[in-house]
């Protein structure tokens, strides 16, 4: 009897070793959750808290303070150097040391982001006395793992485990790290850190470089699949059912329903209508888990893909938008009893929905198990102005769970054409976490957040953030910016609070801000979402007619529609819309590599300018060359300038170097490049004195 007695202890003991090793986090441990969606559905074990260091300006202090909305935050010289601590005070060269983070405990570096850094960066784990990495910040930044081998960027990591400005190779440690800037305070030296906090006594491996070329094979694959997510995890859609459910105005749908305890592993939409842009924000994707009266899942459906306003195709690892208006979500939406799919026509025109909605067993766990939320506002009408910044709430939610994403969905209808002065995105997110009055992450900018920088204008997408919609000029139009949370996510124990500040370069009357926020939650939270009406999913449009304002980086300048300048033009049609000045914009078709296009461009006086043209980038546009009086002359840089995109038309800005012009009527000639010309989109011009 002893000794079966002593085999169960042992068996147990040994059981329990087992587990505990089990949740041992590694390199490779966390280079699996790259990509793994499934695991976000259940809470942390072994729990975490996330922190975010960064560059902010460190008068941000309280909202009842004036600096709570202040702005310099990296470029060099602000008032407060954006540090934990000065180390080291510049020396006779202007160099100092400056503290970044020190954490002590169980922890894991899990998000880089810089638009810009300057200097060195020094990087100690586990408290040692001589730094893992002691080089180029921005290459640490930008690429850990070349800049740990001091090597090129890795191709395959490029775009996959770098995304744009940030990266997201994982960094482990056991007992501490601190980060260490070592440079001049007047150069640019923008930078998040995002952490993770494990909870004391979790055991963690901590990171070597060894560890790289030991998971060489891990990190391929995860960087296959951000790359391509819909390639790599998209067949079980292919032999899946569907169900197609036609809406009339006003009418309620359950277009799919599941008894029983299963996840949803993929929900597939396609949405047809006379107008596809009303129906994709004014049809209501509600999703109703164990019995909810009151849906965990509530947002216009194409918002909740990432897709508004209209098809903007772009492939994330939880999202996909296809070009043919195909629609998947990844997240994995586990319920211990039920699930209800229902749509909502909110729209004056029916509506057909196609959607496939795909569930695997699962076993719910009580108290670790979470449901999937997402939760749509908007606010419409706003005044956006850099005299009255505000915070803008995406979401406040009481209860247990984390953060896996949020989306924007924006309508900038200003009438500067250049990004230095119609930029809505200046302000800072600020996340609270834990009933906290001080937030865990104060960030530097809006497109920061979202992985970008330098107000970028151009379309993007990875596999945890991407711009696939931004009209222009500039940043001018309909704008559609997300992030997804994934290794980044953000645990929370009682409370999550996120805003976001809305800060313009100039008074924008007008504006529009709707937003979506993903979380999973302990059943039994509560947020502050609120019922959508008819009135937030109205349909937006631009201006009808618009001119372009000289101020900011178009300051200066005399603006011309190409339309009034042309001399004896020829295979030239007027393609109307409110992107375009004045309502239409010149669509030239050449048909053959000898044609040209001329412009007659007056010079107001003698002197330096800058020749600015506000083109359209269309799906299957051609190449130009562009001379000035019989000379090629460059723009952005180049003496060829495409004007293709690959999906919807966009109006983009291109300029000119520096030109000493007489008083007078120059001649602006365009050629086509390439044996099969294609067709230039040609909006405005503007004459800038410099």
């Amino acid at each position: 009897m002893r000794t079966i007695l002593k085999s169960l202890i042992f068996a147990v003991i040994l059981i329990t070793f087992q587990l505990v090793q089990g949740q041992e986090v590694t390199t490779e441990s966390l280079i699996r959750e790259l990509t793994d969606l499934k695991k976000l559905a259940e809470y942390p074990n072994p729990g975490y808290k996330s922190v975010q260091y960064s560059s902010y300006d460190r008068r941000t202090v309280s909202p009842d303070q004036q600096g709570w909305f202040a702005n310099d935050d990296g470029f060099g010289g602000e008032p407060i150097p954006g540090f934990l601590k000065v180390i080291k005070k510049p020396d006779s060269k202007g160099v100092g040391e400056y503290l970044i983070c020190d954490v002590k405990g169980p922890g894991a570096v899990v998000r880089l982001w810089t638009a810009q850094i300057a200097g060195d960066l020094m990087v100690w784990l586990d408290q040692d006395k001589e730094p893992v990495y002691n080089g180029p910040a921005e290459p640490f930044f930008l690429h850990t793992y070349e800049a740990f081998l001091k090597e090129k960027e890795k191709a395959e990591w490029t775009g996959s485990i770098n995304q744009n400005m940030a990266s997201y190779y994982p960094v482990p440690f056991a007992k501490g790290c601190k980060m260490v800037w070592k440079g001049d305070l007047s150069q640019l030296h923008f930078y998040h850190v995002q952490l993770r906090l494990y909870d004391e006594g979790t055991r963690v491996k901590t990171f070597a470089v060894k560890d790289i070329d030991k998971n060489i094979k891990e990190l391929n694959h995860a960087a296959a699949i951000l790359a391509e997510p819909f390639k790599y995890l998209d067949t079980v859609l292919f032999n899946a059912s569907y169900e197609t459910v036609w809406l009339k105005p006003g009418e309620k749908k359950v277009v799919k329903s599941v008894i029983g305890s299963a996840g949803i592993n993929r929900l597939a939409c396609f949405v047809s209508a006379q107008n596809i842009d009303n129906a994709l924000r004014q049809t209501i994707l509600e999703i109703r888990f164990d019995g909810s009266p009151w849906g965990q899942v509530q947002s216009p459906v194409g918002d909740f893909f990432g897709a508004a306003p209209g098809i903007n195709p772009y492939e994330s690892l939880p999202f996909t938008v296809l070009e043919d208006g195909r629609m998947i979500s990844r997240y994995f939406m586990p319920f211990r009893d039920s699930v209800q799919v229902i749509m909502e026509n909110m729209g004056d025109q029916e509506v057909t929905l196609v959607t496939k909605v795909v569930t695997e067993p699962y076993e719910w766990k009580e108290g670790t198990s979470m449901h999937f939320r997402a939760r749509w506002r908007v606010d419409h009408e706003l005044l956006a102005d850099p005299r009255q910044v505000k915070d803008i709430p995406y979401l406040m939610i009481r209860g247990k769970g984390r953060m896996v994403g949020a989306a924007c969905f924006l309508l900038n209808p200003t009438s500067v054409p250049s990004s230095a002065g119609n930029w809505w995105g200046e302000g800072d997110e600020k996340i609270f976490i834990d009933d906290n009055l001080n937030p865990s992450f104060i960030g530097t900018g809006s497109e920061d957040y979202y992985n970008y920088a330098w107000s970028s204008e151009e379309l993007f997408d990875y596999g945890y953030c991407g711009q696939p919609r931004n009209d222009g000029p500039a940043n001018r139009g309909f704008i559609t910016n997300y992030r997804w949370h994934i290794l980044d996510n953000i645990p929370f124990d009682k409370s999550f609070d996120f805003f976001m500040e809305l800060n313009s370069h100039r008074q924008v009357d007008h504006f529009s801000y709707a937003r979506t926020i993903y979380t999973y939650a302990v059943p039994g939270a509560h947020d502050d979402h609120l019922s959508i009406s008819k009135a937030d999913v109205r349909q937006l449009e631009l201006p009808a007619d618009w001119w372009p304002a000289p101020a900011g980086a178009s300051s200066n300048s005399i603006f011309y529609q190409v339309e009034s300048l042309l001399s004896k033009p020829a295979n030239i049609e007027l393609v109307k819309d409110p992107v375009w000045s004045a309502k239409q914009m010149v669509l030239w078709k050449p048909q053959s590599k000898s044609e040209s296009l001329t412009i007659l461009l007056p010079a107001s006086k003698t002197g330096k300018f800058r020749i600015n043209m506000t083109v359209a980038r269309t799906a299957g546009g051609g190449k130009m060359e562009i001379s000035l009086d019989k000379k090629v002359i460059r723009f952005n840089g180049n003496e060829q300038v495409d004007v293709s995109t690959p999906f919807r038309s966009v109006a983009r800005n291109i300029s000119s170097e520096s030109l000493e012009l007489t008083e007078g009527i120059h001649v602006l000639t365009i050629r086509p490049v390439g044996d099969q010309p294609g067709p230039v989109g040609l909006d405005f011009i503007w004459m800038q004195s410099l």
